[in-house]
C-alpha cells in the first residue's frame, strides 16, 4: 500500500492535526478516515479511496462531481457556499439545500466528526 492507503499510520508518526471525518454513501456504507487539517473534504475522500466522489476537476470548484450532503448541524463550522461554488452546484439538479461541494469545505480540527452523505450520482 502506498501513501493513501497508510494516512492513519502517517499522522500518528508525524503528530499532524486530524479530523476524523465519516463519509457515507448514498447506499449506506460508512467510511470513517482521518483527515489532513487543510486538506479538503474532497482530497481526504480522494486520497482515501473513498467511492462516490469523482471529483473531475481535481477541486477546482468547476465540475460538481464532489456533492456531499452536510448536516445542519455541521452548517456553521464548514461555512456557506460561495457565489462559484453555488453557481457550479447549479449545473447539477439537486434541490437538496444541504449540498456542499466537498473541495471547497476545509478541513479542521474543529471538523472532527464531520459527518457527510453523497448522493446516488454525482451527474
Amino acid at each position: 500500500m502506498g501513501f493513501e492507503g497508510t494516512a492513519d499510520c502517517v499522522y500518528a508518526g508525524a503528530g499532524l492535526i486530524v479530523a476524523k471525518i465519516t463519509y457515507i454513501e448514498a447506499g449506506g456504507i460508512e467510511h470513517v478516515v482521518d483527515v489532513e487539517a487543510g486538506w479538503s473534504v474532497m482530497q481526504g475522500a480522494v486520497r482515501n479511496g473513498i467511492p462516490g466522489i469523482v471529483a473531475e476537476c481535481g477541486g477546482n470548484c468547476a465540475c460538481g462531481t464532489c456533492r456531499v450532503y452536510v448536516d445542519a448541524r455541521w452548517k456553521e463550522k464548514t461555512g456557506t457556499a460561495t457565489d462559484i461554488e453555488e453557481a457550479t452546484m447549479d449545473i447539477r439538479e439537486d434541490a437538496d439545500p444541504r449540498k456542499r461541494l466537498s473541495c471547497q469545505i476545509k478541513v479542521t480540527e474543529e471538523l472532527d466528526g464531520l459527518v457527510v452523505r453523497m448522493p446516488a450520482s454525482q451527474y
